[in-house]
């Protein structure tokens, strides 16, 4: 995965901490969790279309 190794996740998690704090780290790991969803999802083509809108002319 990129190289990167233990140490290096370490390093990024702390300044991860550092810059947001830790009582914000669960809401941006679900922010994360949910954005990759949402691409695996597109990316599998089952998002939903609304067919049912009408265009105004």
């Amino acid at each position: 995965m990129f190289g990167f190794g233990v140490p290096e996740l370490l390093i990024i998690g702390s300044i991860v901490m550092l810059i947001f704090g830790v009582g914000k780290l669960p809401e941006i790991g679900s922010s994360f969790g949910k954005a990759i969803s949402n691409f695996k999802k597109a990316a599998d083509g089952k998002d939903q279309v609304d067919l049912a809108r009408k265009k105004d002319c």
